[in-house]
């Protein structure tokens, strides 16, 4: 209860405003350790050396972000880690452990956990992590809690904060996929909601967007190449909530503003596809689809022109004046709205269209 006595739904301050009250209740951090906490992707904190730290947690909730009808359990397993494991490259980091707190309803058997932890075995082995611990209890609906423990040098770190004008906007691989791809799946279930045993499954046209739904690959390649080569973005952040969600949460911590040129913003041939299928705009799947678990990042040219331009896209310049402004390939320019999946807002994983 508020101060006044009301009481606040928390659909009316959203997921971010809630975030913000948690923090306040919680007040600052006691150690002097702690280089960073809950403003960023990860948090960060010292352990001697020169080196830190890098830990994330994120919770993949049954009819919230995933509906078992659509997400085999290998699939769900490699995905628990791997959405954790892009949290820790948005830092500019590596993944070293992880632990696994699994929710268990009654209708899921001790082979489909078999299952979840298979696929969770692969993805640790493609990222070379191990998981070192956890917990099991009882659930009404499949639940994972995952956290994942990176490791950086403390200068190697990168945060959402660090962009500067003049910077290029740029993004790695392309975006809209994992959007592309839920809709697919959205609709096959619908078709065999209705059509029960007379159903006939027609995914093959759009494998490639169903696998960056149920598997994503976070960008460790990115981050190594850039050890490699001894350099760093300015700011650097995952898709996870869609591009102009990102570009608006490294604006705001940066105190800068963006230019998105949105015909730059790569996207696979696919996902146009089931735009056209759909009928509906590809720059919405560009621009707000999350899930694509890709790394936006802020840099001066002098680094991406030692970059392999293959790996990357410029998308945008970043300005010394606030807000977002979304160009268009005739010249048109609007304010580009923050949009992406927000939880509270009443629409899940398993039946949001939009």
């Amino acid at each position: 209860m508020s101060e006044d006595g009301r009481i606040t739904a928390i659909r009316e301050v959203g997921e971010f405003g809630l975030i913000a009250r948690m923090k306040s209740a919680l007040g600052g951090t006691k150690s002097d350790d702690v280089i960073v906490g809950i403003d960023d992707d990860a948090a960060v904190y010292r352990i001697g050396g020169g080196r830190v730290h890098v830990v994330t947690t994120d919770a993949l909730t049954e009819g919230v972000h995933f509906d078992r009808l659509m997400m085999p359990m290998p699939y769900l397993g490699s995905k628990c880690i791997a959405v954790n494991v892009s949290d820790i490259a948005a830092m500019n980091a590596v993944p070293r452990y992880a632990t696994i707190a699994l929710g268990i309803p009654d209708n899921l058997s001790v082979e489909d956990v078999e299952a979840l932890y298979r696929g969770i075995r692969m993805a640790c082995d493609a990222y070379d992590l191990d998981v070192i611990g956890g917990d099991t209890t009882a659930a009404h609906g499949l639940t994972l809690s995952v956290t994942v423990i990176g490791e950086a040098e403390i200068d190697r770190i990168v945060f959402r904060r660090g962009a500067q004008p003049g910077d290029l906007l740029c993004l790695t691989g392309e975006v809209g996929a994992s959007y592309a791809g839920l809709k697919v799946l959205l609709e096959q279930r619908r078709e065999l909601q209705e059509k029960g045993e007379d159903y006939s499954p027609n995914i093959e046209p759009f494998h490639h967007v169903i696998q960056r739904h149920l598997v994503p690959k976070p960008r460790l390649d990115v981050i190594r190449a850039w050890a490699e080569l001894d350099v760093k973005p300015n700011a650097l952040i995952d898709i996870s909530d869609g591009v102009a969600s990102e570009v608006h949460h490294l604006c705001n911590n940066s105190g800068v503003g963006a230019e998105v040129f949105v015909a730059a913003i790569p996207v696979g041939f696919e996902t146009r596809n089931v735009a056209d299928d759909f009928e509906e705009d590809v720059d919405t799947y560009a621009l707000f689809g999350g899930e694509d678990y890709e790394l936006l990042f802020t840099a001066p040219s002098e680094m991406t022109e030692l970059m392999d331009e293959t790996t990357f896209s410029v998308i945008g310049r970043i300005t010394a004046e606030p807000g977002v402004t979304a160009m268009l390939a005739n010249g048109e320019s609007f304010p580009l709205e923050m949009g992406g999946f927000q939880h509270f807002e009443g629409d899940t994983d398993a039946d949001r269209d939009a």
